[in-house]
């Protein structure tokens, strides 16, 4: 497919507004294969405006004598009108856009055709959670190993190619526990708690359906997580569903750990107090409240995990080798006139969650609000190829990591890091306990609210606290040292 075959006319004059507080912009409106972009001409001082068209959301058209307006609603909640010159210029851009910004081929996206300065094809894709991760379990415990049964994707087409497991428990008894497991999501470490010996693991729902089938390498494999923990542990099944999802789960296949045959483990469908206990989280896929449940758990009680490099490695293990369905769940955002099963704003209720935490506990997490919003971005609309697909296996059929940047190179670059970076962290070895009670949480006003105010309130306040830091330091390094 050929994009010119989708732009129905390439330039018209038009005027932007681009929101309130913000003047608006004339010059000439084009439409590419990706972007929108106005032109103010040469006798303007103004930028550019470019758009990717990714980010539309949903389209409004009206005319009316011999203009017409197009109103573009964007994932990243902007509203943008442009007023523009000649009815039928109007619908067909109006009609361009709608076409360009849909496209459902995943190799036609903007990743595979974006090459930015100063960054090569293959920098920071050497991120490899699992084996990273794992060197770091190694040095903690002999408990657990890196089995990589699903090189080929054929035993859990949403998990990556290594996964952490009980190291005894053989490849043979893994595949048998993914075939009880919807999706073949058998259980897999996320996170090992070093001081007490704990473990917290994920999958999905085991398949008992109604005659409450069993799988004795499932139980097996449970039973041998407790015995890698400690003398005497024991175990907690949190079900993310409630206790009537669960039972109609059953009747179409799905259904819950039976109680007699995971003997240490108790189920649940309701928080807990992490008690020295080993856990392990399941929905129904195990592909989002799962993966918001652990990643969250990760943040209150590993110190590591709420540093930059910690928090992208978590993210991606966590959420996109863990196979959270990015390109279904944010197909889509608030502006959207259908609202399909498969679309649901899960991620952005983890970076909602993690800014509630950097709010209650200001100095304990080393990024900042910058960090959050541009991960939102570039959930739902990215130049960069991190986001694309449904799981690893679909990333590594589509040549992801060899043809599309990384965004955690972007993200990486000095210049971007003082963005990203909170000047007020210092490292808390602690677990960071949140208060979850209604008085306690906020409207994220940086991101909900950062198109229909002016720029200034925590804009203004963050430069501040830069200017302060960096004074600070400037003072502190100019002072002599006490002589000996």
């Amino acid at each position: 497919m050929e994009f010119s075959e989708l732009i129905r006319t390439g330039r018209a004059q038009a005027e932007l507004l681009p929101g309130p507080e913000e003047p608006p912009l004339r010059g000439t409106l084009c439409v590419t294969g990706h972007h929108l972009l106005l032109s103010p001409g040469p006798p303007s001082t103004a930028d550019l405006w470019l758009l990717l068209l990714r980010s539309v959301d949903s389209i409004e058209k009206r005319v009316a004598g011999d203009s017409g307006t197009i109103t573009l609603r964007c994932k990243d909640l902007r509203v943008l009108q442009l007023d523009i010159e000649g009815v039928e210029a109007t619908l067909d851009i109006a009609r361009s856009i709608e076409a360009l910004s849909s496209l459902e081929s995943v190799i036609t996206s903007f990743p595979f055709f974006y090459r930015p300065k100063g960054l090569r094809l293959g920098d920071a894709w050497h991120f490899h959670p699992p084996e990273c991760y794992y060197k770091r379990v190694a040095r903690e415990t002999n408990a657990w190993r890196l089995s990589e049964v699903n090189q080929d994707f054929s035993l859990c087409p949403s998990y990556p190619r290594a996964v952490i497991v009980p190291r005894a428990v053989d490849d043979d008894a893994l595949a048998r526990s993914a075939r009880f497991r919807q999706g073949g999501r058998f259980p897999v470490l996320c996170y090992h708690h070093a001081p007490s010996g704990t473990v917290l693991l994920r999958s999905s729902q085991p398949l008992t359906g109604p005659q409450k089938r069993r799988c004795a390498e499932d139980e097996d494999l449970l039973r041998a997580v407790l015995a890698g923990a400690h003398p005497g542990a024991r175990g907690f099944i949190v079900d993310t569903r409630s206790a009537q999802a669960a039972k109609q789960a059953r009747m179409t296949g799905g259904g819950t750990e039976a109680k007699a045959a995971y003997p240490g483990w108790k189920r649940l469908h309701r928080p807990l107090e992490r008690e020295g206990a080993c856990i392990l989280v399941h929905g129904a896929e195990g592909r989002d409240s799962t993966l918001l449940v652990t990643s969250l758990a990760q943040l209150i009680l590993d110190p590591l995990s709420r540093t930059i490099t910690g928090f992208q490695e978590l993210v991606e293990r966590e959420w996109i080798q863990a196979g959270h369905p990015f390109q279904l769940r944010c197909a889509h955002s608030a502006f959207s006139h259908a609202r399909p099963k498969h679309e649901a704003p899960t991620f952005l209720l983890f970076l909602d969650c993690v800014w509630q935490l950097g709010r209650q506990f200001p100095l304990s997490l080393e990024f900042g609000e910058g960090l959050l919003l541009a991960l939102f971005e570039h959930a739902y609309a990215s130049p960069f190829g991190t986001f694309l697909c449904n799981s690893e296996k679909e990333r590594c059929l589509c040549e992801v990591r060899t043809r599309t940047h990384s965004l955690w190179s972007g993200l990486n670059q000095l210049k971007e890091q003082r963005k990203l970076r909170n000047p007020l962290y210092v490292l808390n070895p602690l677990a960071i306990w949140p208060s979850v009670e209604p008085q306690s949480l906020r409207l994220w006003q940086g991101l909900f609210l950062r198109w229909t105010r002016p720029p200034e309130s925590s804009e203004v306040a963050w430069e501040k606290v830069w200017q302060i830091v960096t004074e600070r330091e400037k003072t502190e390094g100019s002072q002599p040292t006490a002589s000996t």
